[in-house]
């Protein structure tokens, strides 16, 4: 099931070895051009547009585009309480992950009369896309509402596609999370169709709708298939977003020490969600590596989900990589830049103070990603297809604009006049000079 590539007697490095490890393949630019019409015809006719493309990809046209709220209130009354307790205690990990990382405002003092003062504004509006698909992700809720209401924003809109099993509604559960959270503004609208009212507001259809159905945001987040991905390309001149996510990945470090059992479960547990989801182990023991192809097969035939989990381990995106060493799987490991690293070693903590290109990190294994998934306190939104090389999972930061706030008093200015001439000079500006010079006539 699990194909092996041994790189034991030569392992490429760079540029090389990127290319040469496993990755599921999405082509953004061509879906890009597939919903650019979708798109247009969305800011162009508002909810009809988005009723018919509802109708077209989900075989539903939904009566209330935006969930009234009476149905947030019922789906939280009829929530399972263990779902429910486990919901609260993910929002109050959640919290506690992400108050801690908001930055500090601060005051310099440039020189005598002189200051700078960093501060860090949130975003007014924002708009969380909830993906339906395969499974309902209550968890994704949480993910995007938590470290966007811990960044201050005062307006947050979350869209989730409308399920024909419950009548062109959002998933009940989505919709409890939703009231937990204390968000009001839910829509029945998923897919490409989604980013764009997201991005351009969407109008109302005379007689069924408020009108504006929806107001534009000013940052997109949250995770989604292919189109949604491109969607959120697109409009990234009119908002801004987290990022273009792809198929869902896990890599593992693993050595001699690791219980195949374990790395087998966790290998089988990221298959779950997608058959182009891919799953890596990365370790230097043969041994391992035999035990594990041994081990994942049954476990995997098992399971629930057991056709697309074989099709995702079986799929080129996934596999084992056989190195000589170590120092080889952590240099593979950065070179593949997984959106979920789990670390199964011996001296596991130090392995992980090598790691430098991953979405988040799992040390040890007692650490699994499902428990980053919904209750570990860090947010399960994170970069994938090796983006993990330059950008960060979904924090408090993407809700945040840092802003620098300037203030000069008049001796202080003066004596910069002298050099800030010079600089206008050089850059043959004199009004640069005049704005400054004719404070001091």
């Amino acid at each position: 099931m699990l194909s092996i590539t041994d790189f034991r007697a030569n392992m490429p490095s760079g540029l090389a070895l990127r290319q040469a490890l496993p990755r599921a393949q999405m082509n953004i630019e061509e879906a890009a051009e597939k919903i650019r019409p979708l798109m247009r015809e969305v800011k162009d006719r508002g909810a009809g547009a988005l009723r018919d493309l509802s109708e077209k990809f989900d075989g539903v046209r939904p009566e209330h585009l935006r969930v009234p709220e009476q149905a947030l209130s019922q789906a939280l009354q009829q929530l399972d309480p263990a779902v429910r307790e486990a919901m609260e205690l993910s929002i109050e990990h959640n919290r506690a992950g992400h108050r801690a990382q908001l930055p500090t405002e601060r005051i310099t003092e440039i020189m005598p009369g002189g200051i700078v003062k960093q501060r860090w504004i949130p975003v007014e509006r924002v708009g969380l896309y909830v993906p339906g698909g395969l499974a309902v992700y209550p968890s994704s809720v949480i993910m995007n509402v938590v470290a966007a209401q811990e960044a201050g924003v005062s307006e947050i809109a979350v869209t989730s596609p409308p399920q024909a099993r419950f009548g062109g509604g959002v998933h009940p559960t989505i919709l409890a999370a939703c009231q937990l959270l204390g968000v009001k503004e839910v829509y029945a609208v998923g897919g490409a169709q989604a980013i764009a009212m997201l991005a351009y507001g969407a109008s109302g259809e005379a007689g069924v709708d408020p009108d504006p159905l929806c107001q534009p945001v000013d940052v997109i987040t949250g995770p989604g298939n292919i189109f949604v991905a491109a969607a959120k390309r697109l409009v990234r001149a009119v908002c801004g977003i987290d990022a273009e996510a792809g198929p869902t990945e896990i890599g593992i470090i693993a050595d001699s020490s690791a219980d195949p059992t374990l790395v087998a479960a966790d290998m089988i547990s990221q298959a779950e969600h997608d058959p182009n989801a891919a799953s890596v182990l990365f370790t230097d023991s043969e041994e391992l590596a035999r035990k594990v192809e041994a081990v994942i097969v049954p476990e995997a035939q098992a399971t629930k989900h057991s056709q697309r989990i074989c099709q995702a381990l079986s799929g080129s995106q996934s596999g084992i990589i056989l190195v000589a060493d170590m120092a080889s799987a952590i240099e593979a490991a950065n070179a593949y830049a997984p959106e979920h690293l789990e670390i199964h070693t011996a001296h596991a903590q130090e392995v992980a103070e090598k790691i430098c290109n991953a979405g988040a990190i799992f040390v040890g294994s007692y650490t699994p990603v499902p428990l980053g998934d919904y209750l570990a306190g860090s947010n399960h939104v994170l970069p994938t297809g090796g983006t993990g090389r330059y950008e960060g999972g979904l924090s408090v930061m993407a809700y945040l604009k840092p802003v620098q706030q300037v203030e000069y008093q008049r001796e202080a200015l003066k004596e910069m006049a002298r050099p800030l001439t010079a600089f206008a000079d050089a850059e043959d500006l004199p009004a640069h000079e005049e704005a400054v010079n004719c404070r001091f006539r």
